[in-house]
This record gives structure tokens, C-alpha cells and sequence, in this order.
């Protein structure tokens, strides 16, 4: 919002001695942030001065242009008392005239530097300006002709043409729409420093008698409040008045013609948007209602447009006529040869205009404050406004009839205690200045006892809640007010179990040379069909969103493999070797077609629409998912690189599960999107928890992966819940160990994973390790068998063993094999 502060200073008596700088700095400390400030006639130094012209004689020239030869009276400006010769090519004004001289000597805008100089064989001492000239408009037509008596010639032009204005920019924030005005802007520097306010929006207006023009509101909703009034015999040739064209331009508005350069300047001035009809080219009464499905509307920026049911529109009898509250309609637009002027001035649904203008993809400054909500108070002080000014300037007559359809919405009381802004801000406020200060934002204020009843002002519809009203004193009082207090946090418990539990998984993964990574929770039918899941897998089953990132992927994931194998495949096409990744989050597990209720921010939900909003919350299991591709460990002088292998995703669970001190089992599965065959389940207490292998060659192909790349994904809410809170210590004997080696035969189909789980069994309490070294195929043992070869090592905390009592051991490990898995010892 720009604003001349002249303009504001006619209604807040500041002090003469305030500068621009503190001005501004007051105001950008109540919450409007200054974005520039601006002088027109920054860029012009010399003379600049009021000349009266003595004579013009017009010169033809040869190349057809005919030039003025004049003598202009500029005073004393030029030292000597004599006239200035001056050539100029504009021809709009004659002898008598009182004109803006720049002066040799003097510099215009863009560097343009005057002096005295030869031209069409005169010597011309100087230039007789335009507005354009002097960058004050962009009007080229003609020089700038002055109002009788206004100033003396050699008299100094700059005030007369606004040039020693300075203009203040401010942006407003969007809950502010009182601000996008003079009225606002004065009555926010009458309350930063504590002067009169003179409201330019009090004004005694004639009382509606039903006898305007007809208006009928079919959806009062949006459009609460319609005030109509008409003038007539109005000059449409009549020019828009010299200050008002300064104002508007200095605004950032340009001027048009004087009756829309009116409504504009009133709604700059007052902040209400006011429209203007051709009243001769209205048929009927004007009546508001929501668009007709199939209508369509012409704009006044020429645009056809198709109308929406929920646009809310200003009809005719002949249909649509403007679209309410955001542009008018070209049928009805004021024009050189309207003499009858229809003024609306209504208040219309801040939502509605917004939507509306959304839709339209209409962009203009009359939607932009009524989006944001205007006061609806002054909805009849703008129109008697608009209407006295087109009487003043356009020789206009204001018909007799004042229409005024519906009335001024209420505001609701906001009830808090008194003391709230200094408990919540920190600040010594005392219960006086609190309600000193909300009286003078404009709110009616009552108090009883410790409580406070504050009805916001019809200029504020941002106010609707207690801590809205804390912002209020706050801002008045100054946020630099506020103290900084360290906050003193309460006595820590340390860390959760969990909290423990997630450290050390992750440090055990960075340990085993894993790099974590972050990827959006979101999937759709092509994850998965990427991951090669079967149409039935319940992992296919998704929580919908209703407002997804990517219509690719409306679903909250049910697995974190896809973002993990996208990063990895990312990190290896950067010129990585090979990576080990791994990421730990929610999943959400779908248990039926529940939808979530969505409640208003108005209030707080019940106990039982909490409840119910928990219910539909799905199951978000905490997973691990790991990814291992290209290179395991790297070449070098020490030999050839290692490829990942699936053992490589085993060993990792196997060191995840050993460092949480829970005991796993893993045996072979079959499960997408790893390769059958080289695939394992892992286990604890019988439970599965996860999965870890080799990826299938089309996952692979699919998520640009190299082939046999590993992965893991593992429900770490089970492994947890088995892990002990505290791990327990490792005992060491100071006996020596007793080893024992034995080779099993068994048949091809047999799990090493089962014949391990066997020799545990039989071999007892005195078992200290076991672990497979070799396993070996061939002729000497059969086809469709295979001899495995583990490393048993015995050890008792207390003695050395006899070979006794190894021997005995040894025996019952493999005879519990035996028994269990067909194993037969090779000799």
C-alpha cells in the first residue's frame, strides 16, 4: 500500500516535528512493515518554477511539424526579470496560461540536463513540462496547465505538483485489510503515537427511504449489505481535478476518467471498493444471487468468461452484469457518453471473493481488500462520498432515493481474563493499560471482576480470539518489550527405552558402515508393481491421502524399501562403487476402509470425536529397511573388490540382533521383492519380524540397481519389544576353550539354519560357540547331499573340561542333529 503522507497526516494530528523515519518506524513496529519510501521529485534539481505565457506564435516547419515560439513571465527565477524564450511542440495551452518552466541549469528525471540551446532557430532558455517530463504520469498528451490563482509566476512548482511529497510503502499483511487505506494508515499512526484521529467515514448520511434504485439479495450470505444511490446530469468529458490525479498516481493507481478515478480515490481514502454503472444501460433491478449453471459474463478487461454456481454475481433483468465484489461487466461500464451514474457500494463475503477470484483468475484492488474483509460499517458513508464527489467535480445532481438492502453484521463478544496478555507475553501490563489499549484499536470494552469482554471493531475481522486481542496490546506495548527469560526445564528422566534402543540400532548400522538417509512415506501402484508385489499382498493396501504430493503416489507407504532403492540407485549413478543405506520410519497398515472425520478449528473436539478420530488412525509399526549394492568391500593392491552378497544383508541382522543381546532365527523364505531361493525370514520368539536376501533381477532392473544388490526390512517394534532394556554385560572364563570340529551330511533341502538350531540343542550348557566354516558338494558324498562343517567350541566357567566331557558334548550335539534334521557324520 502506497500512501502520500500528506494524505494521512489530514486525518492524525501528528507532531510537525516527526519525521518520515520515525513515522515509519512506529508504524512498522504495530505490524505494517515499511517497504520504501518514495519522492516524486527526488530526481529533479534546479528550477523549477510557474511561468505564465505572454505569447505563443506556432511556426510550421518543413518536416511538418509545426512548434511553438513563446515568451514566458517566470519572475524573478531567471535573475534578470525578463521572459523566457522557449520553443514547444505542445499545443494545448495560449497565452495567459500559467505553466511549469524547468529553468537552464535544471536536471529532469533520468538525467536529463536543461540548458540554453538553439532549436528550429530560436534560442530556446529552458522547457515548458509535461506530467510525463516530469515523471509524475505517463500522460505524453500535453504540458501541465495550472489552475487560475494557484501561485505567481517565478513561484517555486514543486508543491503545487506534489514533488516535494514524500509516499511510504507499506506491506500489509493479509489480516489487515483495514490498513490497505488512508483511513487505516492514520488511524494506526493516531494509535502509535497517541494523537487525534479525525475519522474521514463520519459523516452525517441520508436516510435510505426505499426510493433508489431497486435491489433484490437472494443470497445474503454473501452479500449481507447493498447500498444504492444515483447521480445524474454528470459531465462525462469534466477532468479528474489535478490533486485527485496526484493522489491516485502517487498511490500506484493510474487515472482513467474522473468518475472511476472517484471510486478509486474514495477506496484508497476509506478502504471500501465502490462500483459505478452506466445507469441508463441497467435494466430493472439490481439483484445479487449465485451464477446460473451455463452463464456467462464479459469483464471489463474484455475477457469472456464462463461462471461458476458458487460465483456470486450482480444481475439485471438481461442476466449478469459484474461479478460482485471482484470486476464489473462490460455492458454496464461508464463510458465518454454516460450522464446517469449508478453507485454500489456493498459488503461482500471475504471467502466468496476470494474463490471467486481464484476461479476467474482476476487479479484486481477492489477483490484484494474484499477477500481480506472490508469494514462493512461505512458501506453508506463511501457511497454519499463517491456521490458527493461526482456532484462537486462532474457537475452531477444526487437523485433523491437511498437504497440500503440488509445491515451490518454483528461481532461477537470475545471473553478472556484481563490479565491474559501479560501472563502470556511476559510484559508488566497492567489492567488499565489492557483495556486502554483494546478501547483504542477500536474495541468496546467491559470488565467484571478479572474477566474482560472486548467486542472487536466492524474494521477488524482478524480479531475473533483471545490471543488475538494479547497480539493487540503486545504490538502497542512493543514486542522489543518483551523480556527474554531462559525457560526452566523440569527435572529429566534421561532417555526412554526406546530412545536407547534406536541409538544403539543406529550406531550398530553406522558401525557396520551404513549411511542413513530420509525419503518421502509415500507409494502408489507402480511402487509396487516396480517391487514385483502380487495383486493380493496385503502390502498393496494403502491409507489414501486425501490431498497426496503426487497423484502417483496418493498412499502412506507400507514398506520403506522403494525411497531406500531409489537413493541407492541415485548415490551409485553419481559414480558410487557401492553403497549401504538404511532408514528407519513408520509404515501404515491398512485394517479396512476407514475414513478420518475432519472437525473445525472453532473449538476444541469432544471426547468422543477424539475417539473417534483416534479409530481411524491406522497401525505405523516402526521398520527398518537396509540396502547393500556394488561393491561390499573395495579392490585394491590387496586383491580384487567384493561384491555384495545376500550374506552380507544376513550378517548385518545377525550383528543388529547381537548388539540388541534378542535371539533370532533365520531360515529360507520366499517373499517379494527378494529372489527366491535367497531369500531368509528372520524370526524371534517365533515371531517373524523380517526379511533379508538378495533382491529379485527385475527389482533390481526396475529401480536401476546393479544385479544381486542385498536388501533388508525388519518390523522394529518386535525386535525392540524383545530386546532387554539393559544389554547384558559379556562373562568371560579364565579357563581355556576345548575345540571340537564335525562334519554332517546332509540332504540338499536341509537348512544349515535347522542343523545349526539342532547342535545348540544337544551339545548343552557347555557350548560357548558355534559356527558353520565349510560346506562342501561332490561325488564322494552323493548327489542332492551336501556335507556342512562346523567349528564347536566348549568352554565352563568354573573348570577346565575333560576330554570326557567334550567328547560328550560333541556326541550329543550331533546325535540331537541326527535326530532332527537326517544328519549322518562324515567320516
Amino acid at each position: 500500500m502506497k500512501a502520500p503522507l500528506s494524505w494521512i497526516r489530514e486525518f492524525v494530528d501528528l507532531p510537525a516535528e516527526l519525521t518520515t523515519e520515525h513515522i515509519t518506524d512506529r508504524l512498522t513496529a504495530l505490524g505494517l512493515k515499511l517497504e520504501a519510501i518514495e519522492s516524486p521529485g527526488s530526481e529533479i534539481t534546479g528550477p523549477l518554477v510557474v511561468g505564465r505565457v505572454l505569447t505563443q506564435e506556432p511556426e510550421p516547419q518543413k518536416n511538418g511539424k509545426t512548434i511553438n515560439w513563446c515568451t514566458v513571465d517566470v519572475g524573478d527565477a531567471n535573475g534578470t526579470g525578463e521572459p523566457q524564450g522557449i520553443v514547444c511542440g505542445a499545443h494545448n495551452f495560449g497565452p495567459g496560461d500559467l505553466v511549469v518552466v524547468v529553468l537552464p541549469g535544471g536536471v529532469l528525471p533520468g538525467g536529463f540536463a536543461i540548458s540554453a540551446r538553439k532549436t528550429y532557430g530560436h534560442v530556446s532558455s529552458g522547457m515548458i513540462c509535461s506530467a510525463a517530463e516530469l515523471g509524475i504520469s505517463s500522460d505524453h498528451d500535453g504540458i501541465i496547465v495550472l489552475p487560475e490563482g494557484v501561485a505567481e509566476p517565478g513561484d517555486d512548482a514543486r508543491p503545487l505538483l506534489g514533488l516535494d511529497e514524500e509516499i511510504i510503502e507499506f506491506e500489509i499483511n493479509p489480516d489487515r485489510a483495514y490498513a490497505l487505506s488512508i483511513r487505516g494508515l492514520a488511524r494506526e499512526a493516531a494509535l502509535g503515537f497517541e494523537a487525534p484521529f479525525r475519522d474521514p467515514a463520519a459523516r452525517d448520511t441520508p436516510a435510505a427511504d426505499g426510493a433508489g434504485h431497486p435491489v433484490v439479495i437472494d443470497d445474503t450470505e454473501g452479500c449481507p449489505l447493498f447500498v444504492a444511490r444515483t447521480v445524474s446530469g454528470f459531465d462525462p468529458t469534466a477532468p479528474t481535478p489535478d490533486w485527485m490525479v496526484q493522489r491516485i498516481t502517487a498511490a500506484g493507481m493510474r487515472p482513467i476518467s474522473l468518475a472511476v478515478d472517484i471510486t478509486n480515490y474514495v477506496m484508497l481514502e476509506l478502504g471500501r471498493p465502490i462500483h459505478g454503472y452506466d445507469a441508463d444501460k441497467v435494466t430493472g433491478a439490481l439483484r445479487v444471487r449465485r451464477a446460473e449453471p451455463g452463464e456467462r459474463l464479459t469483464t471489463l478487461d474484455g475477457t469472456e468468461r464462463e461462471l461458476h454456481p458458487e460465483d456470486l454475481v450482480v444481475a439485471d433483468d438481461t442476466g449478469a452484469i459484474g461479478l460482485g465484489g471482484v470486476m464489473g461487466g462490460e455492458s454496464t461500464e461508464i463510458s465518454d457518453t454516460t450522464t446517469r451514474v449508478l453507485v454500489e457500494a456493498a459488503h461482500w463475503d471475504a471467502t466468496s471473493m476470494f474463490r471467486t477470484g481464484k476461479r476467474q483468475r482476476i487479479s484486481s484492488e477492489a477483490g484484494k481488500r474484499n477477500e481480506r474483509g472490508v469494514d462493512p460499517a461505512i458501506t453508506e458513508a463511501a457511497a454519499d462520498r463517491v456521490v458527493e464527489l461526482l456532484v462537486a467535480h462532474g457537475g452531477a445532481t444526487a437523485e433523491p432515493g437511498v437504497t440500503v438492502v440488509g445491515s451490518v453484521p454483528e461481532r461477537t463478544a470475545i471473553e478472556t481474563d484481563v490479565d491474559l496478555p501479560a501472563r502470556i507475553s511476559g510484559i508488566a501490563v497492567s489492567d488499565d493499560d489492557t483495556v486502554r489499549y483494546l478501547r483504542a484499536v477500536g474495541c468496546t470494552v467491559t470488565v467484571d471482576g478479572g474477566r474482560l469482554s472486548a467486542v472487536p471493531p466492524t474494521w477488524r475481522p482478524d480479531l475473533n480470539d483471545p490471543f488475538d486481542l494479547v497480539e493487540e496490546v503486545v504490538r502497542i506495548v512493543g514486542y522489543d518489550q518483551v523480556p527474554s527469560v531462559l525457560p526452566t526445564p523440569n527435572a529429566g528422566r534421561g532417555l526412554t527405552r526406546e530412545q536407547r534402543l534406536r541409538r544403539r540400532i543406529g550406531r550398530t548400522l553406522a558401525a557396520s558402515g551404513c549411511v542413513e538417509v530420509l525419503s518421502f512415506p509415500f507409494a502408489g501402484e507402480a511402487t509396487f508393481d516396480a517391487l514385483g508385489l502380487p495383486a493380493d499382498d496385503p502390502r498393496r493396501s494403502t491409507v489414501l491421502l486425501a490431498n497426496p504430493i503426487s497423484s502417483e503416489e496418493p498412499g502412506f507407504t507400507t514398506t520403506l524399501l522403494p525411497g531406500v532403492l531409489r537413493q541407492a540407485a541415485r548415490n551409485l549413478s553419481r559414480g558410487r562403487n557401492g553403497v549401504a543405506l538404511f532408514e528407519t520410519g513408520a509404515v501404515a497398515v491398512a485394517d479396512g476402509p476407514v475414513k478420518a472425520p475432519i472437525y473445525g478449528v472453532d473449538r476444541r473436539p469432544s471426547e468422543a470425536e477424539l475417539e473417534a478420530l483416534l479409530d481411524a488412525i491406522p497401525a505405523q509399526p516402526l521398520h527398518l529397511a537396509v540396502v547393500l549394492a556394488g561393491e561390499r568391500e573395495p579392490g585394491g593392491w590387496w586383491g580384487a573388490a567384493r561384491p555384495v552378497g545376500w550374506d552380507d544383508a544376513v550378517g548385518v541382522v545377525r550383528r543388529l540382533a547381537g548388539e540388541l543381546a534378542v535371539p533370532i532365527e533365520v531360515r529360507s523364505a520366499s517373499l517379494a521383492p527378494w529372489h527366491p531361493g535367497r531369500c531368509a525370514e528372520i524370526l524371534t520368539g517365533g515371531v517373524v519380524i523380517g526379511h533379508a536376501g538378495e533382491l529379485h533381477p527385475r527389482v533390481c532392473a526396475a529401480f536401476g540397481l546393479p544385479a544381486r544388490a542385498a536388501a533388508v526390512e525388519l518390523d522394529l517394534d518386535v525386535l525392540m519389544a524383545a530386546a532387554p532394556a539393559v544389554a547384558p554385560a559379556p562373562s568371560y572364563s579364565t579357563f581355556p576353550v576345548a575345540k571340537e570340529d564335525v562334519a554332517l551330511i546332509v540332504e540338499e533341502t536341509v537348512t544349515v539354519a535347522a542343523v545349526e538350531a539342532a547342535l545348540r540343542d544337544g551339545a548343552g550348557e557347555l557350548l560357548e560357540s558355534v559356527r558353520l566354516f565349510d560346506v562342501y558338494r561332490g561325488e564322494q558324498i552323493g548327489e542332492g547331499r551336501k556335507s556342512l562343517a562346523f567349528a564347536l567350541r566348549f568352554r565352563a566357567p568354573d573348570r577346565t573340561l575333560t576330554d570326557e566331557e567334550t567328547v560328550s558334548a560333541r556326541q550329543g550335539a550331533v546325535a540331537a542333529a541326527a535326530a532332527a534334521t537326517g544328519a549322518v557324520q562324515r567320516a
